[in-house]
């Protein structure tokens, strides 16, 4: 079964590609600048949702001796792709055209059209970005945050990319409508063409934000307060552990964490025996789903241990 970030993929690319159509017809039919620049949207969502699928693909590759870490960070440097894509071919392409049409504006007609292509690609869109609001939602619900929160704080490149894209396409057609409507109703483009560099700006903005979440995740982002002491309890649970004074948590894919802990092994055991235990710790933390490498090393015994309360938390990764 697929997972609920390739499903969401998957629906919006269905979505966009039909709105994309539907939206370059009705551009060609009515010559509306904010519906050119819609149509310019709708094929960068499109192409964009191609890269998300690839980076779905790539990213859940098992990790190997080439990639020790996996090939988690793939999500990133794919969904990178698609922010830029939306950035050049949506927000520029919009706004030039916009300005083109201030400056030489040219005829438009059979608004009829437009407000059909209109209507058909608010629902599209909407059934698109109601799948992803309910991935980011049930997200969030686990993690007791606001659904926006998890959105910007999540670890899920795609699910972003769709929230904000889908987003983004229900503000840009509301800009459309406006623009056309007050063409058709005052008989200037310059309400259309201010629509087409609204859009553009919209869409320059949702890039800027993208490209620089998945930045931060390829660079090496850490983890909130909250994960790391849910993380921390979870190596306290160990029976071999005595106590932790270390450590040190990062991602290295969606929900995938790479997890460093200094620790003193409850007892007074000999070099092979603590090196066993070690080893045994790290293969069980490996074993939860959101833990991709484990390494854990001794502490001495003036290390101070760190403290983070003694209830499990939820065990959701963001």
């Amino acid at each position: 079964m697929p997972s609920s970030s390739l499903m969401t993929v998957i629906l919006a690319f269905a979505a966009n590609l039909l709105v994309a159509a539907a939206k370059t017809v009705a551009a060609i039919l009515t010559g509306s600048a904010s519906m050119i620049a819609e149509s310019a949207h709708s094929w960068a969502d499109t192409g964009n949702q191609i890269f998300l699928l690839v980076a779905e693909r790539r990213s859940s590759k098992k990790r190997d001796v080439a990639h020790p870490m996996g090939y988690g960070r793939e999500a990133y440097v794919w969904s990178m792709f698609a922010a830029f894509g939306l950035f050049t071919a949506g927000a520029v392409v919009s706004v030039m055209h916009g300005v083109q049409q201030l400056f030489a504006p040219e005829p438009a007609g059979d608004f009829g059209v437009a407000y059909v292509v209109l209507a058909v690609s608010f629902v599209l869109e909407g059934a698109s970005f109601i799948q992803a609001f309910r991935q980011a939602r049930k997200s969030a619900r686990q993690l007791e945050r606001r659904t926006l929160e998890q959105v910007l704080k999540s670890s899920d490149p795609t699910m972003r990319a769709v929230f904000a894209e889908d987003s983004a396409a229900l503000v840009g057609l509301l800009i459309a409508f406006s623009g056309i409507f007050l063409h058709q109703l005052t008989g200037s483009p310059l309400p259309d063409a201010l629509g087409s560099i609204f859009v553009g700006i919209l869409l320059g903005v949702i890039a800027v934000v993208l490209i620089d979440r998945n930045r931060r995740f390829l660079v090496g982002q850490g983890v909130t307060p909250e994960l790391e002491k849910s993380m921390a309890i979870r190596v306290m649970e160990h029976r071999e552990i005595e106590r932790l004074t270390y450590l040190h948590l990062e991602f290295v894919g969606p929900r995938k964490l790479y997890l460093v802990a200094a620790v003193d092994i409850t007892g007074d055991l000999r070099e092979h025996e603590v090196a066993v235990a070690l080893r045994r710790v790290e293969r069980e933390l490996e074993d939860e789903e959101t833990v991709e490498e484990a390494v854990l090393t001794l502490a001495t015994p003036d290390e101070p241990s760190l403290s983070f309360g003694v209830r499990r938390q939820s065990p959701a990764v963001e």
